[in-house]
This record gives C-alpha cells, sequence and structure tokens, in this order.
C-alpha cells in the first residue's frame, strides 16, 4: 500500500492548501465528521491542547502546518519574531508527545536557514532591524515558502512512517490473531493508516482476517469514539470493551498492540493513560506486548521513564462524561493522560525502520543511527 493509494475507509484527518489548514474535529466524531479551518498558530495550539487533533504523529504535522498559515498571516516586518513566538506557543501546547517539539524544532530549523541565506540587510543586521526594500520581500517570500516545504515534508514523511510501520506490525499478525489495543492509533492519529492500528489495517489488506479487542480509552473515549469506527469501516471484526474488562479478555489475545507520544532510549514509553496496566496484565498471562511508532516518536535526549513530563488534564474530563455530570463537582481528581511502560515490559517495538529488540538501549541506538 502506498500514500497515493490509501483505501476510500482511511479518514484524512488534515488537509492544507494555500486556502487554509483544514482538520476533522475529533472530539465530534462519531456523531458528525465537522471540519474546522484553522488558520493561525494559537488556533492550531488550541486545537492540539483540547484534542480536536490528537495522535503524536499527527501532532506534529499539525503544529508544522501551524507555523504554515502564521507564517502566511504575519506581516513581512514580523515574520521572524512572529515565527519565534508561534513556535514557543505551539510547542508549549501539550508536553508529552515528543513529535510536536520534534516538529515544530525542524520547521524553525528551515525558517533559520532561510533567514540566514539573505533575509537580512547587512547594515539592518547590526541594528536588528528589517530593510523594507524589494529584497527584503523576497527574502520574506523565500521564508514563507521554506516553512510550507518543511510542513508539507514532514507530513510525506510521517505518512510514509506509517505505512512502513503497518506493514512490519502486520508481519506479527498471523490469519485468525485476536490483537487487544487501547486508544486510537489510526489514520486519525497518524496519518497514513496509523500506527499499531495500522498493522491491523494492513494484514486486512493482505487478506488476513483479524479480531480485535478495543479498550473505550476513559476518561475520553478514544477506543469507543475513533478507533471503533475505525475498525467498522475498514471492515474489521471489532469488540469494544470497558477498559476494565482488559483482564477478562486477555487469555483470549494473542498480542496487545499499542501507540506511544514518546520513547526514552533506554526502551520505556509515554502512552495513553491504561497502557501500563495492558503490559502488565500481557507479562502476566505471557503474551507478546509491542509498541508501534515511528523513529520521530523517539526521544534520544530522554534516558528513561522517569524523565518523560507526564500532563495533568482538566478534572473535568473525568468528573463529566460527554458534557453529563457523573461525580460531585468538589471530588478530587488525578487525571494523568499518558502513564510510563517500563522496557522490561515490551516485547518489542515495531518502527517504521523493522522491529526493535532488546536489548533496547543497543537496538534502539542503532535503529535511530539508520536515518
Amino acid at each position: 500500500m502506498t500514500a497515493a493509494r490509501l483505501p476510500g475507509f482511511v479518514f484524512r484527518p488534515m488537509r492544507y492548501s494555500r486556502s487554509g489548514f483544514l482538520i476533522i474535529d475529533q472530539r465530534r466524531l462519531p456523531a458528525r465528521v465537522e471540519r474546522v479551518r484553522l488558520s493561525s498558530a494559537a488556533a492550531v495550539a488550541r486545537a492540539i491542547r483540547t484534542l480536536a487533533v490528537r495522535g503524536a504523529p499527527s501532532i506534529g504535522v499539525a503544529a508544522a502546518y501551524g507555523l504554515a498559515v502564521e507564517a502566511r498571516r504575519l506581516p513581512d516586518n514580523h515574520l521572524r519574531s512572529g515565527l519565534k513566538r508561534a513556535a514557543e506557543l505551539l510547542r508549549d501546547a501539550r508536553p508529552t508527545a515528543v513529535n510536536l517539539a520534534w516538529a515544530v524544532e525542524r520547521v524553525m530549523a528551515e525558517a533559520q536557514a532561510k533567514t540566514e541565506d539573505g533575509g537580512w540587510r547587512n547594515e539592518d543586521r547590526k541594528r536588528g532591524k528589517r530593510g523594507s526594500g524589494p529584497e527584503d520581500k523576497i527574502a520574506a517570500h523565500a521564508l514563507r515558502l521554506g516553512v510550507e516545504r518543511a510542513a508539507r515534508a514532514i507530513e510525506r514523511e510521517e505518512t510514509e512512517r506509517s505505512l512502513a510501520v503497518s506493514r512490519h506490525g502486520a508481519g506479527l499478525l498471523g490469519s485468525g490473531a485476536t490483537v487487544l489495543t487501547i486508544c486510537n492509533t489510526g489514520a486519525l492519529a497518524a496519518p497514513g493508516l496509523g500506527t499499531a492500528l495500522g498493522a491491523v489495517l494492513e494484514a486486512r489488506a493482505e487478506g488476513r482476517d483479524v479480531r480485535v479487542f478495543a479498550c473505550e480509552t476513559r476518561p475520553l473515549l478514544q477506543g469507543a469514539r475513533l478507533t471503533i469506527p475505525e475498525l467498522l469501516r475498514a471492515g474489521v471484526d471489532a469488540t469494544l470493551i470497558a477498559d476494565s474488562a482488559a483482564a477478562s479478555v486477555m487469555p483470549g489475545v494473542d498480542v496487545v498492540l499499542v501507540g506511544a507520544d514518546r520513547v526514552c532510549r533506554n526502551g520505556d514509553f509515554a502512552n495513553k493513560v491504561g497502557t501500563l496496566g495492558l503490559a502488565v496484565l500481557a507479562r502476566h498471562w505471557h503474551k507478546p506486548f509491542y509498541c508501534c511508532a515511528p523513529a520521530s516518536t523517539f526521544d534520544p535526549a530522554c534516558a528513561c521513564g522517569t524523565d518523560i513530563v507526564i500532563e495533568q488534564r482538566d478534572p473535568d474530563e473525568v468528573r463529566l462524561v460527554q458534557g453529563r455530570r457523573v461525580a460531585p463537582a468538589r471530588a478530587r481528581v488525578f487525571n494523568p493522560a499518558f502513564d510510563v511502560t517500563p522496557a522490561r515490559l515490551v516485547t518489542g517495538f515495531v518502527t517504521d525502520r523493522g522491529v526493535v529488540r532488546p536489548p533496547f538501549r543497543r537496538s534502539i541506538r542503532r535503529m535511530l543511527r539508520q536515518g
């Protein structure tokens, strides 16, 4: 399967053109497919923070396009400084997903390169002011074009990575395999087919019947609202379970496939809260447990899981369900968006560069060097 030949059932959650940046608002699914136009970096940061856009690879792509729409919006004389402010805003939108900072830094590196190519007059460099002559307008145009090209390149590369992860993951699934997963790791979370869910869809495309148990994923129900609709659209045999039912189905599961928002260089990784519980259950029942993530989700600067900043979200996400109160307003709430699964519970990482197995410090380092 190639990026140019994705099947019709696959969601296309983002679309960028000169007329703007459109996203599917994932908060509205599955009740309706609502497309929203985002016209500034602030709007993109808000969409990321409120989970209108979600999934580590998709967050990175959205942030890159957030800089592209901001570059088009800013006047020439505030372009460089405005992009720097926008980069900080986007980078801070969610702290755990490494793809976010990675994509912003890559686009800003392109912006810096364009600036150094001649965007400043020599005399204005000394005064710290941008000139207003024709050459400065040309430089501003080149900067905007460079930011846009970098964002498009990130989307293209993340799509190819997703398809490669899907192919490698499908190789783990025999016909009739039963998969347990959590949260949403399909095309809504990563351009292309997704990551963990992409493996299921690729296996299906290759003619193998695969059954999936999908955890509902409290408190925001990404499994119920996003994963189940994606699987049903693809014709996959899918069963929705309460998160607390995972232990009951685990004996009949062949493999657990999950995604990641950040993978440390020792193999610890952060993913949707509840993932750690699945890893513990898989170890108890002697089931293989794989994390599916592209190389862009690996953070070699992060030594181990204790270094990962875990996002704490609004307590009302737990007190309310779809806007209706289910707990007293005064109830204290612990609401981490993610938990950290230690490397010792992981069978392997399914990446776009192949399946990485223990010992992880060495194999992850080798995998990253391939790029």
